[in-house]
């Protein structure tokens, strides 16, 4: 795209009309200038736009936003997805030698723009593959301040800071700490100088107005994000020979009052304390790195963070300032300093002027609860709130309780009761008083190690939970005092394992009451209360709770948790459906039970089905349908048809639709199913389905569709005498076993067609099984593949025979089983995890030696035996490398390409050697048999080949079994 009258004509135009408010221009012009944008010096061209003063500047502004967009989707590859044309490097270098310039000599709002576009060429080419850009920022940096056009100023210093992040958040590598160095080396003595010019312009103006500060207090607040990014990595040199006048301006902040700026409007309030922030966060970060050289500066900075903080905890809207100066506070009551906190008096002022207001609930925080619960809930009951007031308030108590336990505990209790006799006086009135006492204990409990128990030295746990907590359990009025319910039941969830069994189970009922409240909040944790007691296991890890305890009950609990999902805002209330999964779990399944919930669940499914938005949900809602099938089918094999009735409509939405992020759970289903019944028309329809090339292009329905196919291999082989359908079969393993990602799925499928076909049914597609395989081994030898191998020949040997196993393989190529066994099986043969798979793999190879010995030569067969006696003797621990090629898959529950796995369904393990109870006396016992038939023979093999630690096991089994070997 050629820069010249036309273009700026045409993207002027494009531009205007994609401000109107017409939809038919603005889609016409959205479509050209996304056609334009695949042709080279496109983005050159905007940016040129960009910088035509003639043009009205609504039209620049608009073109600013589309170039950075541009640079953000086209200036570096996007991962596998990339299907965009990037920019071309000619172009590229145009680009940069432009935009400096550019951005400091825009208009604020293009300015801020130009900014962030400048950052994200700089996020993939700064510094290395742009080195004049910082040298050309500090450049204009410096004239900028000295001309005292602070505007440009702080487009340039959040330039900088946007530039400088990515060292606060990297792991710390070489790359990083050179890249670091660089900066610190072109950038530290610019920032000071910057940073002390303008203090020196603030102190002459501390008395101005508004507008004039505005612009220096801002770019203040920047230098010190830049001087967080450059230290939070190491303390640099030039920071510490130049730390004083660093702290001296810090200071400054938080003690100086600007009455321009605080007293005569909200934002400049806000600007205020945003720089205060930004001082509360270095002084920190030099507190936990330096505490040493920051010592000399230490008690002034509490002090003036202790005033700052009396003023910001009342104000509702001083938040961040609030809760950045506690965690100073924080980091000095659990350093060496932590006597500036033993002084008499600090404490009961910190909880009184500190803690109980920051506790206490504002107006703020009743809005969450009622107009966005699931934030609120994430906050509170997740413990992602650490950033918020009430909790960070209640990590200062801890921090100070780890040198003066007895001290916080006294006055904390001493806080606690005084804020339930307040709420005694006028409950009506003095209800947040109430559930402050509440927060506290629960806040402030401690978590035993290693397990869901927690304790407190603040109040004993049962007469608290009996006189506090209790009547509001015992409440009729569910929707009365919202918030006190919450924290009541958060409360029970927390102490579960210390309250009785039959405490508990006496408010249960309570509990459930409580799932028919309007409160989202209230349900949420009314159900997770319920899911979290179902999982309290006593000594021997016995689950506290059986179907018995809730049965009394149980139809009352399931139609709530159902009637729960009907009301606003929780029709997929994750905490609702995880409970409801936790009761299937252990209730006792009955036709009553069974068929309103099968109903009430694939409601609930076809409705999702039209918008998945919670995975979590949708997670515990395929959970809930797995485990009824499997706990009803187990009592009462009838219901079976019902679930088929029931579900099948749903699973066909799910195919039909094509809503992806449900297949792997319904292949799932159906493979549950088909298990569970014989195979009607409807099951072979979606088999056919199954051996389509297309089902299988999606990893991750992969896992879930080779279960499927399994479960239809197992429950109907005569179904594969078909030849066609066995090809088909036999495809989907050929594909999946030549990629390392899906090699070891591959081996399930061929696996189990081996279990349930005879050698007369395969014997015209083995040798092509081998040549697959070989073929693959050749390509790619990982550890993975190599134990899949030997686990399939094992099976193959069991099967059909050692020698139907050595002429398949030697038929691919003369003699290459021997080459097999000595380079692959007999070296990794002691690498074989899992039961069935170690009895199959060492029972095959015990056959091959001691029923066809002649098939190896005798070291060979020697070093088999040795083999063999490792993994039969030795722990797995002292026998298995750690197996880095092994993708280790994570718990996320997303919709991404990920197989997530349902529990519920279970895993059909099948062993293909049930006769042999033990393989270490099948070794012995055939060895023996083996030896008495050539007396003589095998010992001098044995000591040649077999290692002395070996063979010493080996005689220690063969006592154990009263064998000898002769």
């Amino acid at each position: 795209m050629e820069w010249n009258p036309q273009t700026l004509q045409f993207l002027s135009e494009c531009f205007l009309n994609t401000l109107s408010p017409l939809p038919e221009p603005r889609r016409r012009a959205e479509s050209a200038l996304s056609d334009a944008a695949d042709k080279p010096n496109y983005g050159l061209a905007v940016l040129r736009l960009v910088a035509e003063p003639s043009v009205d500047e609504q039209i620049r502004q608009a073109a600013a936003v589309t170039f950075k967009n541009h640079l953000k989707s086209r200036w570096a590859p996007a991962g596998e997805s990339q299907i965009l044309n990037l920019i071309p490097d000619p172009e590229k270098e145009q680009i940069k030698t432009l935009i400096v310039s550019l951005m400091v000599n825009s208009t604020p709002r293009i300015q801020s723009q130009l900014s962030e576009a400048l950052a994200v060429i700089g996020k993939h080419d700064f510094p290395k593959n742009w080195p004049t850009l910082l040298p050309e920022l500090v450049g204009s940096l410096d004239k900028l301040s000295l001309a005292n056009d602070y505007v440009s100023v702080n487009g340039i210093l959040a330039t900088l800071n946007s530039l400088f992040k990515k060292f606060r958040y990297q792991y710390k590598t070489n790359d990083l700490l050179l890249d670091l160095k660089y900066c610190l080396d072109n950038f530290a003595k610019p920032l000071l100088e910057v940073f002390k010019r303008t203090a020196n312009l603030i102190d002459q103006v501390v008395a101005s107005n508004a507008a004039t500060l505005k612009p220096y207090i801002e770019s203040q607040r920047l230098c010190c994000r830049i001087f967080y990014s450059l230290n939070f990595q190491e303390l640099p040199e030039f920071f510490e020979d130049h730390m004083n006048e660093w702290m001296v301006e810090f200071k400054k902040y938080l003690t100086v009052k600007y009455p321009a700026l605080e007293d005569t409007s909200t934002d400049g309030l806000a600007l205020v304390d945003e720089l205060r922030s930004a001082v509360c966060e270095n002084i920190s970060l030099y507190m936990e790195k330096e505490e040493e050289l920051f010592q000399g500066y230490l008690s002034g900075f509490v002090e003036a963070v202790w005033g700052l903080l009396l003023v910001a905890s009342a104000s509702s809207s001083r938040e961040q300032l609030t809760v950045t100066a506690i965690k100073f506070l924080t980091t000095v009551s659990t350093s060496v300093h932590h006597t500036l906190f033993a002084r008499d008096g600090i404490l009961p002022q910190i909880c009184q002027n500190i803690v109980i207001p920051n506790v206490m609930l504002r107006d703020e925080d009743e809005e969450l609860f009622e107009m966005n619960y699931v934030e609120f809930i994430r906050r509170d009951m997740e413990g992602s709130d650490l950033d918020t007031r009430r909790r960070i308030a209640c990590e200062l108590l801890k921090g100070i309780a780890l040198h003066y336990k007895e001290k916080v505990t006294e006055n904390v209790s001493t806080q606690i009761q005084s804020c339930l006799s307040l709420f005694n006086e006028n409950p009506a009135a003095n209800w947040k008083h109430k559930d402050c006492g509440i927060y506290l204990v629960v806040s402030l409990a401690n978590r035993k190690a290693g397990g869901t128990s927690f304790s407190t030295d603040l109040v004993d746990v049962e007469s608290f939970f009996g006189s506090i907590i209790v009547p509001e359990l015992r409440s009729q009025d569910v929707n009365a005092f919202p918030m006190l319910k919450a924290g009541a039941l958060k409360f029970f969830t927390m102490f579960r394992n210390q309250i009785s069994k039959p405490i508990a189970l006496a408010l249960l009922p309570d509990v459930v009451r409580f799932l028919t409240a309007e409160s989202n909040v209230v349900h949420s944790y009314a159900a997770s209360c319920i899911e979290k007691l179902l999982l309290v296991k006593d000594d021997g890890a016995r689950p506290r709770y059986a179907s018995a305890d809730i049965s009394p009950f149980l139809l009352v609990l399931m139609t709530n948790l159902f009637s729960a999902l009907q009301k606003p805002e929780s029709e997929e209330n994750q905490y609702v459906m995880k409970c409801i999964m936790r009761v299937l779990g252990v209730a006792e399944i009955s036709r009553e039970v069974t068929l309103p919930c099968i109903n009430g669940l694939t409601a609930v499914l076809n409705r999702v089905c039209e918008n998945p938005k919670n995975p979590l949900f949708n997670h515990y809602l395929f959970e809930s349908v797995a485990v009824l099938i499997r706990r009803a089918s187990e009592k009462d094999p009838s219901l079976i048809s019902a679930f088929e009735a029931s579900l099948f409509p749903s699973l066909q939405i799910i195919l039909a639709r094509d809503i992806s992020e449900f297949f792997p759970y319904a292949f799932q289903l159906l493979a549950q199913l088909v298990e569970l019944t014989f195979v009607p028309d409807n099951y072979v329809q979606i088999f056919e389905i199954l051996l389509l090339p297309e089902s299988w292009k999606k990893s991750g329905n992969v896992p879930a569709l080779v279960r499927l196919l399994q479960a239809f291999l197992r429950k109907s082989p005569h179904e594969m005498i078909q030849q066609e359908r066995l090809k088909g079969v036999l495809g989907i393993f050929s594909r999946l076993v030549s990629s390392p990602s899906t090699d070891e799925q591959g081996f399930y499928v061929l696996n189990t067609v081996i279990e349930n076909l005879g050698y007369d049914v395969i014997s015209p597609f083995v040798r092509d099984i081998w040549v697959v395989l070989f073929t693959r081994l050749r390509a790619s030898k990982t550890v993975k593949l190599i134990k899949n191998l030997i686990i399939f020949m094992s099976l193959f040997l069991v099967k059909y025979g050692s020698q139907k196993l050595v002429d398949s393989i030697n038929a691919v190529q003369s003699d290459i089983f021997h080459t097999i066994v000595e380079q692959f099986w007999v070296p990794n043969l002691k690498l074989i995890t899992g039961s069935i798979e170690l009895k199959l793999t060492s029972v095959a190879s015990t056959r091959l030696i001691c029923q066809s010995p002649n098939i190896l030569d005798s070291k060979l067969w020697g070093k088999m035996l040795d083999s063999i006696v490792t993994l039969l003797s030795r722990p797995e621990q002292e026998r298995v490398e750690d197996e880095p090629e092994v993708p280790d898959f994570g718990e996320t529950i997303g919709y991404n390409a990920t197989f997530v796995h349902l529990y519920n369904v279970g895993k059909k393990e099948e062993d293909p050697l049930k006769e042999i109870k033990d393989p270490k006396q099948f070794l012995v016992v055939c060895l023996a048999n083996l030896c008495a038939a050539s007396p003589g023979m095998y010992s001098p093999v044995i000591s040649e080949n077999v290692e002395q630690t070996n063979q010493a096991a080996l005689l220690q089994l063969c006592k154990s079994y009263d064998v000898s070997l002769v």
